[in-house]
């Protein structure tokens, strides 16, 4: 039986990098999206996994990786056969002043849109995963 959470460590995993991996039907193209979105660059790359990494110099203390995968199915949020199981939220200073990049990187701002004081909106990325503009 496995252990039940939460788990008390005397240490805990000292980490180079974060990765958040991304699943969809061509990487090359969402990492081509995530580059121009955030202002990044292409990084490491094979045929079916592409690194989306922040300017050099910089300390984001994770990056960005799409793996291309077959038979991929976009998560249909907020309901549907396939959920989406993670996002990520980009905190921005003006989602007003952001919006319009992100659509013009290829986002498209999703039909349900469930902040009732306009802190965070929601988008999705051309492989379908949902991701949000937050304001503090």
């Amino acid at each position: 039986m496995a252990q039940a959470y939460p788990v008390r460590m005397s240490t805990s995993l000292k980490t180079q990098q974060v990765v958040f991996a991304l699943d969809c039907p061509d990487a090359r193209a969402l990492a081509d999206f995530y580059a121009r979105l955030l202002g990044w660059q292409i990084g490491p790359a094979s045929e079916d996994w592409v690194n989306v990494v922040p300017p050099e110099g910089t300390t984001a203390g994770f990056h960005i990786a799409c793996q291309q995968i077959d038979d991929y199915r976009a998560p249909e949020w907020p309901t549907g056969s396939t959920p989406q199981q993670a996002h990520m939220d980009f905190y921005v200073n003006s989602i007003a002043e952001a919006e319009p990049l992100a659509i013009a990187s290829g986002a498209i701002k999703h039909t349900v849109q469930p902040s009732d004081d306009g802190q965070f909106a929601v988008f999705t990325d051309p492989a379908g995963h949902p991701f949000c503009l937050c304001e503090h």
